[in-house]
């Protein structure tokens, strides 16, 4: 009968066997792919010496096609959980280095295992993928934990954060789940996503492309929007994913933590008093305008390569976390389309579940016209937006800048749609459409019987600017709470979201709303 002190020898002889993973060979070939190991990105991301592995000794129960002779340690994934700044985060990492990381009836086990841990203890879940997909051996039990794992990602959506980083292969029905987190986080020439390989597409299409090309990081970045970050490494993934949920509470029963950033809340910024042109045909940098009025210049921005006709991302203001939806003049003028109603609809709802105050910064002429955007469903996308506007309980604050027409003022959270305050400088233009358009419109008749139509039609579009084109119109009507000087929006923006910080609003009782299309 062994002792004790062998007993224990032998739980740690154990304990380093499964540590070795797939074995030197396998990580020596993990690292020159520029790839940590699945440990190795657990403890970049934890605290130094906090993360606690659950299931270490878990081992699959596959008996076809010789996967009973196959020892993969820990079944191909490290589970657990640990501090990050602080703060209790539970997260999964997939194994490449063990049979590929695939993923079988006990590999998903585990995972749905640590996923209901985070959700009865409220806190964010993480989860690292690197995996060659479905263990193919075992079958629809690889099927079935797929499914297991999509349930959960639903049923803890809205309740807590979930972030995904896809840091190697990620082909099949193991996208879907990283696709119903919050976020998503790619490394840049080693991670890749889709449903069909380049391989299936050369044979059923005759197309020919790459990994990269298909469902590379920035592939997903800027041109389907699935990915939210692309990153450079697994390092700069990591330092992403830990500044992300800082701006995030626990689960949607707490407020954000507040930072204190060392920022004035009385600064004032001088800068944007001529911060917009003159000529309203020229544009700025509508970053500019949010590095100015945030605490210490900070911007963490979400979908950055995607749909840059808008920007969203987070941000503080006198320590507190905020998320920030605003037009940018500088690509196609800040107008709405399909893309962009998406990009920022889906943000509106993370920050509105998990009790983050949304600033919206407004200057859209309208809508893109043209059969792309209507035939691509500009009309359900945009009706996305109003919706959830509509549906955030959130303190919202609306600050208009320069150009806000027709119904793109509205979907840039007036009033209308709840916005508990808004702002306008002195720039703003609050109006139905552009005062050519107008023009055309309102004096048409005007202009056809002139004896000089061009002469005409320059003056009454001079009239119109004069009358409509400021915020005073908006604001005598209370569509508009105050105009304020430029410079002073970073106090005023403050002073509001403290005012609101206990802003109570109940929605008509319901199972749930049914979102457009």
């Amino acid at each position: 009968m062994k002792t004790v002190a062998e007993r224990i020898q032998e739980l740690r002889e154990r304990e380093a066997k499964i540590k070795e993973m797939g074995g030197p060979k396998a990580v020596a070939q993990q690292h020159e792919r520029g790839k940590m190991t699945a440990r190795e990105r657990l403890d970049y991301f934890f605290d130094p010496g906090s993360f606690r592995e659950i299931d270490m000794f878990v081992k699959h129960r596959g008996t076809l096609f010789g996967i009973d002779k196959v020892e993969i340690p820990a079944d191909g994934v490290v589970t657990g959980f640990g501090n990050v700044n602080g703060r209790k985060v539970f997260a999964f990492a997939q194994d490449f280095t063990a049979r590929a990381g695939s993923l079988g009836e006990m590999h998903a086990k585990k995972i749905c295992k640590v996923m209901d841990m985070a959700l009865k203890a409220g806190k964010p879940f993480v989860g690292f993928n690197d995996s060659g997909g479905a263990r193919i051996q075992e079958g629809v039990d690889s099927l079935s934990g797929y499914g297991q794992i999509f349930y959960r990602n639903a049923i803890s959506s809205g309740v807590i954060p979930q972030v995904s980083a896809i840091m190697g292969p990620c082909a099949g029905g193991a996208v879907y789940s990283p696709a119903m987190t919050d976020y998503i986080f790619m490394v840049k020439g080693s991670s890749y996503m889709f449903i069909t390989g380049p391989d299936v597409i050369k044979a059923v299409l005759g197309e020919i492309i790459t990994q990269e090309e298909l469902g590379g990081a920035m592939a997903h970045a800027s041109k389907s929007g699935v990915c939210h970050f692309a990153c450079e490494s697994d390092a700069d993934a990591i330092d992403q994913m830990k500044k992300l949920l800082s701006y995030y509470p626990d689960n949607n029963m707490e407020d954000p933590p507040c930072v204190d950033m060392g920022d004035d809340p009385n600064r004032m910024c001088p800068e944007l008093d001529s911060i917009i042109p003159d000529n309203p045909m020229g544009a700025y940098d509508m970053k500019d305008v949010i590095r100015s009025i945030v605490d210490a210049g900070e911007f963490f921005e979400i979908h950055e390569h995607y749909a840059r006709n808008i920007i969203v991302g987070h941000a503080r203001l006198n320590g507190r976390s905020i998320g920030i939806i605003a037009n940018q003049p500088r690509v196609m003028a800040g107008c709405l389309d399909c893309d962009s109603s998406d990009k920022a609809t889906r943000f509106i709802r993370c920050c509105d579940a998990f009790n983050i105050p949304l600033l919206t910064i407004a200057d859209v002429p309208g809508y893109l016209p043209g059969t792309q955007q209507e035939w691509g469903g500009i009309i359900r996308h945009g009706a996305k937006l109003l919706w959830c506007y509509s549906e955030a309980t959130v303190p919202k604050v609306t600050l208009m800048t320069r150009k806000d027409y027709g119904g793109s003022y509205l979907a840039m959270c007036s009033r209308d749609l709840g916005a508990d305050i808004s702002l306008a400088w002195p720039s703003a233009e609050i109006a139905v459409m552009g005062s050519e358009g107008a023009a055309n419109v309102i004096f048409r008749r005007e202009i056809k019987e002139a004896a000089d139509p061009v002469a005409k039609r320059k003056e009454v579009i001079a009239n119109y600017q004069e009358l409509l084109y400021n915020p005073y119109i908006a604001a005598s009507r209370g569509y508009i709470d105050g105009v304020i000087v430029p410079s002073e929006t970073r106090k005023r923006l403050i002073e509001i979201f403290e005012m609101l910080s206990n802003k109570r609003e109940a929605l008509p009782p319901k199972k749930h709303g049914n979102i457009p299309q």
